[in-house]
């Protein structure tokens, strides 16, 4: 049965963005809802899967302060619930996983405790309220301004209607934007239109979109045989390659991101249980069993999110509702296909053909079929806003010798991740390199409607530069912004274009982030002049 609700903020989808926008609207004093479909809050970091992909600088600088407690969360719940090497529990910075892509790689069961962890005093008092298993369905609006939205029970199809005076949107394709009307832009601009360096020539073309992944966890279970049944699609992905890719899908050869040659990078070069490694074991390892008693872990604990993975012969974003459930359908049969054709055809590092030893962990991902929730999503609507980040703004050569990222008066955070852009449907890798930059407020803010803002890889970036603001702590930032925003337009009776756009109102907004929820809006200066490169991020 139909019925209504009104609270302060309702937040569509429960990534990490959101749920920062949720702790900065409750710490302020606000009622906000999230609306998520899966049974899981976090996003990339719990149901797609994906350790923290992070810049150099982490560990010290370069996030806001609820962010650093979610980091410290993680590490502090691995020593109150595993029984660590004591060396290990005593490192302040030890890597649960040490894993290459990240001083943090963990479960993502861990984080999603933490998570809750951090909503929980808020859960209790309703300045929070979580509804999973709930999808956004429709949305009302009056002139410019979102007035509500319909909620799906996705259990029972019961629906609810959920009256708010600010909506944010932190789902991975940008949900809200097409509902409510919001003016966006989907895959890659020209250069006629941004004066981009690595725009396309051209026209635009709305399906260059990143690939998608769909991500799976697994583990080496000595002298067991682990062989999944054959996937439907498994004949079509083992001879499957594009025009642009060095190998067939279903290969140690993969595509350099940088010069685009072909690398030859298997599972395995050596020892399972070296700390190190530059094979794909190591890549994004969450769990080194090293650090525990002996046998307690028989196994390393690795997440596959690797180029062979890579979905790119169909997109997510505005197709036909057959072709969405297509493209969804056939990134499960990829990754399936890759762990089949590891375990029985793939070569061996002793000679012989596949490592049916290799166990997919479904328990630990949380997906049904073995793999994560959800896919891991690089790339959906982008608002159009009061002020777009171009790579004018942010890359290293199309600065033209200027030295440093542009200086955005309206700061409200920083960032640093390499520009990368996954391939797509007509290309191969494209990867800049970039300075550490800052969050402006005006790619938070919509041209036109008042009362909606984006908690994640929907800001006002563009094709290119979505790809270093897409990220873990940069995700967050923007998130803890805009719950931080909606609250404090409530709060002082103001329009969050009106905070952007008067100087003094601009100036107290950035201090009571800076000073009251610990928001850093500016880097360093020797890190504000270090070009982002490829970082060795491994932790003890």
């Amino acid at each position: 049965m139909e019925h209504e609700k009104r609270v302060d903020i309702v937040i569509a989808g429960g990534g990490l963005g959101s749920v920062a926008a949720a702790l900065s609207a409750a710490r302020m004093g606000r009622h906000a809802v999230i609306v998520e479909e899966t049974g899981w809050l976090g996003g990339q970091l719990t149901t797609q899967g994906v350790p923290p992909d992070e810049h150099a600088w982490i560990e010290d600088t370069g996030c806001t302060a609820s962010y650093r407690v979610l980091r410290n969360g993680i590490r502090d719940f691995y020593r109150r619930n595993y029984p660590l090497n004591e060396a290990v529990k005593a490192h302040p910075r030890f890597n649960p996983g040490m894993g290459n892509v990240s001083k943090l790689c963990h479960e993502p069961k861990v984080s999603l405790a933490v998570l809750n962890e951090m909503i929980a005093p808020y859960l209790g008092n309703k300045r929070i309220e979580v509804l999973l298993r709930h999808k956004v369905v429709a949305a009302e609006t009056a002139g410019d301004k979102v007035s509500a939205l319909t909620v799906r029970n996705l259990e029972n199809g019961t629906e609810i209607i959920l009256r708010g005076d600010y909506f944010i949107d932190g789902t991975e394709l940008g949900d809200l934007l097409p509902l409510t009307g919001t003016e966006y832009v989907v895959g890659a601009e020209s250069q006629d239109q941004t004066g981009e360096l690595h725009a396309l020539p051209g026209a635009p073309d709305p399906l260059d979109q990143q690939s998608f992944s769909w991500c799976f966890i697994l583990d080496y279970d000595e002298g067991n045989d682990h062989t999944i049944e054959k996937p439907q699609a498994y004949d079509f992905w083992k001879n499957y390659q594009a025009e642009f890719w060095p190998d067939k899908m279903l290969s140690w050869n993969t595509s350099d991101p940088i010069d685009l040659h072909c690398v030859h990078r298997p599972i395995f070069t050596g020892p399972r249980d070296d700390r190190t490694g530059n094979d794909l074991w190591h890549f994004r390892r969450i769990l080194y069993n090293q650090y525990y008693p002996k046998n307690f872990y028989p196994s390393d604990i690795v997440v596959v999110n690797w180029p062979q993975i890579d979905y790119w012969l169909g997109t997510l974003v505005d197709v036909p509702e057959n072709t969405y459930h297509e493209s969804l359908y056939q990134a499960k049969q990829l990754s399936l296909s890759l762990m089949y054709w590891m375990q029985t055809e793939a070569p061996r590092i002793d000679g012989g053909y596949g490592y049916r030893e290799l166990r997919l962990r479904g328990d630990i991902s949380g997906g049904s079929d073995g793999l994560a929730i959800a896919p891991y999503i690089r790339e959906g609507r982008r608002i159009v806003s009061e002020f777009t980040v171009l790579e004018q703004h942010v890359g290293v050569e199309a600065r033209k010798g200027l030295i440093g990222a542009e200086n955005f008066a309206d700061s409200i955070g920083v960032g640093s991740y390499r520009i990368d852009l996954h391939p797509s449907y007509k290309r191969n890798y494209v990867d800049i390199t970039n300075w550490p930059y800052q969050i402006p407020l005006g790619a938070l803010i919509p041209v036109r409607t008042e009362n909606l803002l984006p908690a994640c890889k929907n800001i006002g970036t563009t094709h290119i530069t979505n790809g270093c603001y897409r990220l873990h702590p940069t995700e967050w930032n923007i998130g803890e912004a805009a719950g931080a925003l909606a609250a404090y337009c409530l709060n002082h009776g103001m329009k969050p274009k009106e905070v952007r756009n008067d100087r003094k109102k601009l100036s107290d907004f950035q201090k009571f982030l800076a000073e009251k929820l610990g928001f850093q809006l500016s880097w360093p200066e020797d890190i504000r002049t270090t070009p982002r490169t490829k970082d060795d991020p491994l932790g003890i």
